[in-house]
């Protein structure tokens, strides 16, 4: 939180602050920071997956509008920056893609959009 003009700024999510607090009189319209959309959170899933987050990564980045990924914050789910245009059905393609053999196994991942 900070303090702006008679206000205080709370910060939600990435990139966007409420005016919370105000003076009495004094209206503040919420307005993002920027122009950053609100993260996307997959649940990923498939065979081995949580062994290769690397590639799983490098694959969300390559989606267009893709500004970072967690995978660390919330086990077995993928935290997705972006900047407003990407849709899920994209980064889910991606994940999908995720796939390979080693030693003789085959591993794959899979993703569902939360809401």
């Amino acid at each position: 939180m900070r303090a702006f003009a008679s206000c205080v700024l709370t910060t939600v999510g990435i990139g966007l602050m409420v005016a919370t607090r105000c003076a009495p009189g004094l209206a503040v319209e919420p307005r993002p920071v920027t122009a950053a959309g609100k993260p996307i959170t997959l649940m990923l899933g498939g065979t081995f997956c949580e062994f290769y987050p690397k590639e799983l990564t490098e694959a969300l980045m390559k989606v267009k509008g893709v500004k970072g990924v967690d995978l660390k914050s919330l086990k077995g789910h993928a935290l997705v920056e972006h900047d407003g245009s990407v849709k899920p059905e994209g980064l889910v393609a991606a994940v999908k893609g995720v796939k390979g053999t080693k030693m003789g196994l085959e591993w794959f991942c899979t993703a569902e959009p939360m809401s």
